[in-house]
């Protein structure tokens, strides 16, 4: 059994586990710190640290490789955008940063390109054909393309522009939450954004991921466009997984 490390910071919680690289599940329990207030780089990499030490303590089986996402554009290792989290991370070279403070190789990628990558190689995107677009809606709106397999990183789709505005500010699930919307007028917004990425891209597929995904029962189907949509099959899990099998790759 191949084991990798997944580690998911967000804007509130920084989690982390042993993942199984050949299931694609989690080996450990999953460790979750909140996010240090402000978002600085230094306070995050401590938090960071502990986790690490923390799971490789549990002696579940070697874990060489350690995979890191993060909510922000990143390029080459450096982080280009920030969001929910300190500006000091823009233009940032994490990768170098956390691997002499971890005293180790590590992978850094967006937080919705690693759950877009765990969902083509272990979830609703496995052994899809043409473009998969795996949204996930919280905070804000994450994107990862995913064309025959091959991750297309920092797409950005929830900064779309439309009706004067970014998607995720009206579209996002924190905007239902915050403006009391019920299920059906949400999927009335949720429809516009779907409808003209569709416009734009022609997907063979849309999966839908972030916590909301849990109910999708209760929206999904409301959505209309005409590419199939489909729930995330790894839900919250699944930038940690992301995280620890593009480490591995």
């Amino acid at each position: 059994m191949t084991h990798a490390i997944g580690i998911d910071i967000g804007g509130t919680g920084i989690k982390g586990a042993l993942v199984d690289l050949e299931a694609g599940e989690l080996a450990s329990e999953r460790i979750k710190r909140d996010t240090p207030e402000g978002g600085e780089p230094a306070a995050i990499i401590d938090v960071v640290r502990e986790i690490v030490a923390e799971l490789e303590s549990l002696e579940l089986g070697e874990a060489p490789h350690l995979g890191i996402c993060f909510p922000a554009i990143v390029r080459d290792g450096r982080t280009m955008s920030a969001a929910n989290v300190s500006d000091a991370w823009i233009g940032l070279d994490a990768d170098a940063l956390f691997g002499e403070a971890l005293g180790r190789s590590i992978h850094f990628v967006n937080d919705a390109d690693a759950a877009g990558f765990a969902e083509a190689v272990y979830g609703a995107a496995r052994g899809q054909q043409g473009l998969v677009i795996v949204t996930t809606l919280g905070t804000g709106i994450g994107s990862a393309f995913v064309y025959n397999g091959m991750l297309i990183p920092n797409t950005e789709l929830g900064h779309l522009e439309l009706d004067g505005d970014d998607v995720e500010h009206w579209a996002a699930n924190s905007a239902r939450e915050r403006e009391d919307l019920s299920f059906d007028v949400w999927a009335e917004r949720l429809t516009k954004f779907y409808s003209h990425v569709e416009f734009l891209f022609s997907p063979q597929r849309f999966v839908i991921g972030g916590g909301v995904s849990k109910q999708h029962d209760e929206f999904m189907h409301l959505i209309k466009v005409e590419t199939p949509i489909v729930p995330a099959a790894l839900r919250n899990n699944a930038g940690i997984i992301g995280a620890a099998a593009l480490a591995a790759r």
